[in-house]
């Protein structure tokens, strides 16, 4: 981790320490300290050896931000639609996200007001989480330090056929802080990581601030957006239908660990499809997509590359419904959920077609009346993310 350097120290405790020893000090001109690795989450869910999908939001959580965070919230489920277009050689890569934020000073001046809000998981309910959890509050952004700090302390995928990338977004100067931001970003180059970069206003201030430079440094796009613009959304007649389809896809999942722990991951669920409000039907989508994967907590998605997961959990800690059963039912059940739930996602598919069509539509229509509009996070992001994965060698629908 980063190591903080201590000038001029005078140490006025001297009758604590031994003469020689204050003597030193004193004379001393700098005091190297390492600091103790920051206390950062553990990964959740899967971590295999899967060609990966690695991706790090980076989120400015200062006073003026709130419309950033809120397009965050807004358009998530859509990002990961984008994502769930990839694959490699044929096969559906390990999709992980991490979120960061800083320039909040109700976070810690030691620490360069960053906090690692989740990191990489393919668990999405708990990136939603994350993302719901932010609150904004006016403070120093050290853009070269979080991403540094992204670098150092998240698990990046070792596999040099992933996709592994940076996405910060912020207004203020992009050279504040500690860290020079272009040595953090020729770090991420050199990792394999891609840093880009959205500037939070017009394209020019965000050029004179240096967010283009972080991106070319970095590798990556240089992105601008109005984040006060808010995210429209156009119902559809498939609305309705799609939402129920989503609760009834809930019911299929069989959550395993112990009892709270299980309890946790139903109740996250049902809460982030609370949370996703008026975006409901993307991230109902987005849940019955292929990147949607609940491996290592559900005992669908794990008996899909674990036909022995039965025998590796014990009986306490199947859902309750299950705990009583033979083994031999136990392994129908599994796969009645199995087939239930694929019936589900086929038909919000379905759905999802004929309302895509619809929506697209409106867009059209929309359009013609009120004139071009400007670009959201998720505009950006997807149009950035869908290049750069073509151009890492993935297949994109």
């Amino acid at each position: 981790m980063r190591r903080h350097f201590l000038k001029s120290i005078a140490l006025t405790l001297v009758a604590i320490f031994t003469v020689s020893l204050c003597q030193a000090y004193l004379n001393a001109q700098d005091v190297t300290i390492t600091v103790k690795p920051r206390e950062m989450e553990k990964p959740a869910g899967e971590k295999s050896d899967r060609t990966a999908m690695d991706v790090a939001i980076l989120l400015d959580t200062s006073n003026s931000m709130d419309g950033l965070i809120n397009q965050a919230k807004a358009q998530l489920w859509n990002i990961v639609q984008e994502f769930a277009k990839a694959e490699k050689s044929g096969s559906t890569p390990l999709f992980r996200v991490s979120v960061f934020e800083y320039g909040n000073d109700s976070l810690s001046a030691k620490e360069d007001y960053i906090r690692q809000v989740c990191g990489l998981t393919d668990d999405l309910d708990k990136v939603s989480e994350a993302l719901f959890s932010l609150r904004t509050h006016g403070g120093s952004e050290y853009c070269g330090a979080v991403i540094q700090d992204a670098l150092e302390v998240l698990d990046w995928s070792n596999r040099a056929d992933s996709y592994k990338a940076i996405f910060i977004a912020g207004n203020e100067p992009f050279n504040q802080g500690p860290d020079a931001y272009k040595e953090a970003c020729v770090s991420a180059v050199a990792a394999g990581v891609v840093v880009n970069t959205i500037h939070c206003g017009d394209n020019e201030t965000g050029i004179q601030q240096f967010w283009q430079d972080g991106a070319v440094s970095g590798g990556g796009d240089y992105l601008n957006i109005n984040q006060n613009r808010k995210v429209i959304h156009i119902d559809a007649p498939q609305d309705s239908i799609i939402i129920q389809l989503s609760s009834d896809l809930n019911r299929t999942y069989l959550w395993f660990g112990e009892a709270d722990v299980r309890g946790d991951y139903s109740k996250n669920q049902r809460a982030q499809d609370l949370n996703a409000g008026s975006n409901s039907v993307s991230r109902a989508v987005s849940k019955a997509g292929k990147l949607y994967s609940n491996a290592s907590r559900d005992l669908v998605d794990t008996y899909k590359n674990n036909k022995n997961i039965l025998a590796d959990v014990e009986e306490k800690c199947l859902p309750d419904s299950m705990q009583k059963m033979s083994k031999k039912d136990r392994l129908a059940y599994i796969k009645k959920m199995a087939n239930k739930r694929i019936e589900i996602q086929k038909e919000i598919a379905k759905q999802n077609k004929a309302r895509l069509k619809y929506v697209e539509a409106e867009k059209a229509r929309l359009a013609g009346t009120k004139g071009e509009r400007e670009s959201t996070l998720g505009d950006v992001m997807r149009s950035a993310v869908r290049k750069q994965l073509i151009a890492s060698g993935f297949d994109v629908k």
